[in-house]
């Protein structure tokens, strides 16, 4: 059995609602791939003027994604930068926090309910692109290959950049700790350099926990909203294959169109938008992933 499926599965989860300055849709479906690892938060209005949205790309399991979908809004909000707005702070923390409960005895268990199979141990992990927007500035936290695009005067401003083994800074990293970069893959086997989870890339105890093989360590990216901005698109990798962003917003706003905005035509939209990016079949291998995308729509 190879990684696709005869048919892709078509069906999809979608959610909508909104709050005090949003209104948001989020949908996932599991396209051409054997399994479904993706995972998101959409959470308008968490404590007065602030709202999280996050999308989650597992990788070797679906297991550390589903841990960091339950855990990571309940960890920011206890987090003490976030009751003090220091948000960029909180968004870092909270990334490695999730590694942290990771690693406890708790953590492994809750893992285990999550397994597809019934191995001791779990070589799961997943990418983290994390918008939180409070009051007119919105926050991109990333780690690993998920993206998030602000459509800003109708063209793509965009918030995050993927980390990627070959990337000069991520590269020299590896190599310090010990690793290599063989065909864009971490010692030859991951293609991402950051992300949560993956444990056994972040062993080392000599070095720290943003010195490791892959690291947890998100990048934070901060920009002031205004009335030139219409929403945000987020999306796991596989949203991002065939077209690019410009093209993508294009297609969201060709389904917004002028009309009202309401939570019905955002699932449209993101609906229309997954229909649109999967592959007729696999030969390409491009628009054949999982696809999750999360649509924040920006009331102005």
């Amino acid at each position: 059995m190879g990684p696709y499926l005869s048919q892709p599965k078509r069906d999809k989860a979608t959610t909508t609602g909104s709050g005090k300055s949003v209104i948001f849709a989020a949908s996932e479906m599991q396209g051409w791939r054997n399994t479904m690892e993706d995972a998101h938060i959409h959470k308008p209005d968490i404590v007065q003027d602030v709202s999280v949205f996050g999308v989650f790309d597992g990788h070797g399991g679906k297991e550390v994604a589903q841990f960091v979908e339950k855990h990571f809004v309940e960890e920011l909000m206890k987090n003490k930068n976030f009751k003090d707005q220091k948000f960029e702070e909180a968004l870092k923390e909270t990334f490695l926090r999730m590694d942290e409960l990771l690693l406890t005895p708790e953590g492994q268990k809750e893992l285990n309910t999550y397994k597809a199979t019934d191995t001791d141990e779990s070589y799961a992990g997943c990418t983290a692109n994390v918008a939180l927007i409070h009051k007119n500035t919105l926050y991109v936290a990333n780690a690993g290959d998920s993206r998030s695009v602000l459509c800003r005067n109708n063209s793509n401003y965009d918030m995050s950049v993927d980390h990627k083994p070959d990337n000069p800074e991520e590269k020299s990293r590896i190599e310090r700790a010990g690793g290599f970069v063989s065909d864009g893959r971490v010692n030859g086997n991951l293609n991402l350099s950051r992300a949560l989870g993956d444990l056994e890339y972040k062993r080392d105890n000599k070095l720290r926990a943003n010195e490791q093989l892959i690291i947890a360590l998100p990048d934070v990216k901060k920009v002031e909203l205004g009335p030139q901005d219409k929403f945000i698109l987020m999306g796991c990798d596989g949203v991002f294959e065939t077209l690019n962003h410009q093209e993508l917003l294009k297609q969201v706003n060709s389904t917004l169109g002028q009309s009202q905005v309401t939570e019905e035509l955002l699932r449209k939209a993101a609906e229309d938008l997954l229909d649109q990016l999967l592959a007729p079949d696999t030969s390409q291998g491009t628009g054949c992933d999982n696809m999750t995308t999360v649509l924040v729509y920006l009331k102005r």
